[in-house]
This record gives structure tokens, C-alpha cells and sequence, in this order.
């Protein structure tokens, strides 16, 4: 029977269908990757969340045949030590799109309606913070989607459907007729889109080229009232220069599900904030893309131990020479 180390809890949707195909599902006892290491003898597959699985885990693992990531993001994964070793890694680039994208949508509400310090007034009894202005409504406005992939297009047809925003777009590898298509305008540089938004919700990937793509002198480009999200990658943001702009007033407010440090250490620059809101990177975690993930997980590890090609392999090269069961 092939076992399944599954490195942070799944939904048991997952584990039920691994075990209905006869695969043992084991249970790491931490996270952590020196454990791991351990743990990951001898098992045909592993499952894991934002712990990633790193060089030593993935060398200690010598039966390993499949490393399902829970998520689009994997760059907490040596793919190129496990694609050395002809090691396939799947994961789920559709299953928690929606879920994210409505996180997006719901952080622009909450700061631009002020609903963390309104709830707080509520509650110490400060009915006249009603009369403060600075409440913004999203109809109307301009959103810069920054990365046209699946989460931002649905994040863009939210807002244009839903509030009737005007949506801008900057993304090098989008087809500029998609973009038309879907109802939305190109800008030829980040820039561009920054002078001209109101909110401006990030959806790039974590690469050499995109770290810190928000920092100082790009604040400075945004417009004062300007609202940033970021679902996305924590290193898109500068933090530091983050938390200067929305000191000074530079924006004004931010919502983000993603650090460069997560849990988000004490004393870090934006928990002292009262124009940020801040979530423990729950955007794809909803019950509905919770159960879909680790399905997408589950079926994809079963077609590849029964010699079958899944559907989202983030290394496709190295199917065709994939390691085998000894």
C-alpha cells in the first residue's frame, strides 16, 4: 500500500478519497521541515500547504513519486532539486481562484468603508464616528488589476459587474485582446496603471522580477485616496515603505492577506496601523475552495501513482522520464 504524508491539515474530503484508492494517509507531527525530513520515508507522496518542502525533506524521501502542493504558489518548494530527481509536482491553479478573488474584493470594502475602526466605535460606544469623513463607495471608481491570470480576471469581473468600477490593467504576459475583451484597458506600465487607480489589487506571482514591485518611489505614484490589496505574494510589497506611506498619508489604506513573515511577528510596522486590514492569509480558505483544493490534490496523486498523467503538473518535463516504484 503507498502512503501519503500530508505535512498540514487538509480537508477531509482529501483524505477520504486517497484512503477509497488504497493509500495509507499518515499525518506529519509538525510542520516543520527537519520533521518532515523524517517523517517523509518511505512515502510515494506528500501533501503540502505553505510549509513548501524543501531540499533535505525532498533527498530524505527516496520513494517519493508525487509532491501534490496545496495551492498555486510554489515557491516554498525546491522544484528544481525535485525536478533533478524526476520527482512530478502537481498542484491546483483553479481550485481556490473564486475564494481569493472575492478576499480581494472584500479587503477593498472593508478599508474603504472603514469597517474595522466602525466596528470598534460601535462597540465603545463612539456613535459619532458616523460624522467622520473619508468613507469611500467603489462604484464609480478605477480599479489597477496588476496580473490579468485567472484570480485577477475574476477579481476584475467582480468589481466591474458588481460595483460598475472601471478596471485598468498592467500585466506583461496578458494578451492586450483579453484584456479588451473583458471589459478592461491595458496600461502599458505599472506606472500608468498607479497614477490612474483608485484601488489597485495585486495578483503576480513571486518572482526575481516582481519582489517589491510596491515600494517607495510606486507609492509615491499612487494617488492619496488610492487603496492597495495584496492576496497575492507577500515580497510584492515592500512592508516598511508600506507602512511609511500609510503613516504619512501617502495612500489611504491598505488590505493584506499575505507577510513576509507569517505568524506576523510583534511589533511588525502594519499591526499598529488603523488604515490596514489584515488577514492570516485566509483568502483561499473558504469551506468551498478548502474541499476543492484538496480533492484537485487527492485525484491528482492517485493518477499519477496508477501511471496516469494529472491535469496541472508545475514540471510536465520530467513526466515522461517521472521516477518509478522500486
Amino acid at each position: 500500500m503507498p502512503s501519503c504524508l500530508v505535512v498540514q491539515p487538509i480537508h477531509p474530503s482529501g483524505i477520504r478519497k486517497l484512503e477509497a484508492a488504497g493509500i495509507e494517509v499518515r499525518r506529519a507531527s509538525c510542520a516543520d521541515m527537519a520533521t518532515v525530513a523524517q517523517e517523509i520515508t518511505g512515502c510515494a507522496a506528500v501533501i503540502t500547504r505553505n510549509a513548501g518542502l524543501d531540499t533535505a525533506a525532498i533527498t530524505a524521501a527516496s520513494s517519493l513519486r508525487v509532491i501534490a502542493n496545496h495551492g498555486i504558489g510554489t515557491n516554498k518548494i525546491d522544484v528544481a532539486h525535485a525536478t533533478g530527481l524526476s520527482i512530478p509536482i502537481v498542484f491546483t491553479p483553479f481550485a481556490n481562484a473564486w475564494s481569493v478573488a472575492e478576499h480581494a474584493v472584500m479587503l477593498m470594502l472593508a478599508v474603504g468603508k472603514r469597517l474595522l475602526p466602525s466596528d470598534q466605535a460601535v462597540r465603545g460606544g463612539n456613535w459619532d464616528y458616523r460624522y467622520q469623513p473619508g468613507l469611500q463607495e467603489l462604484r464609480g471608481k478605477t480599479l489597477g488589476v496588476v496580473g490579468f491570470g485567472t484570480i485577477g480576471r475574476m477579481t476584475a469581473e467582480i468589481a466591474g459587474r458588481g460595483f460598475g468600477m472601471q478596471v485598468v490593467v498592467h500585466s506583461p504576459a496578458a494578451d492586450p485582446a483579453a484584456i479588451t475583451a473583458a471589459g478592461a484597458r491595458a496600461c502599458a506600465s505599472l506606472h500608468e496603471l498607479l497614477r490612474t487607480a483608485d484601488v489597485v489589487s495585486l495578483h503576480r506571482p513571486s518572482r526575481p522580477d516582481t519582489r517589491h514591485l510596491i515600494n517607495a518611489a510606486t507609492l509615491d505614484v499612487m494617488k492619496r485616496s488610492a487603496i492597495l490589496v495584496n492576496t497575492a505574494r507577500a515580497d510584492l510589497v515592500d512592508t516598511a515603505a508600506l507602512a511609511e506611506a500609510l503613516r504619512r498619508g501617502g495612500i489611504a489604506g491598505a488590505g493584506i492577506d499575505v507577510f513576509d513573515q507569517e505568524p506576523v511577528p510583534a511589533g511588525q510596522a502594519l499591526l499598529g496601523l488603523p488604515n490596514v486590514v489584515l488577514t492570516p492569509h485566509t483568502a483561499g480558505s473558504t469551506d468551498e475552495a478548502l474541499q476543492e483544493t484538496a480533492d484537485q490534490c487527492a485525484d491528482q496523486i492517485i493518477e499519477v501513482l496508477a501511471g496516469r498523467r494529472p491535469p496541472h503538473l508545475v514540471n510536465g518535463a520530467v513526466w515522461d522520464a517521472r521516477r518509478l516504484p522500486t
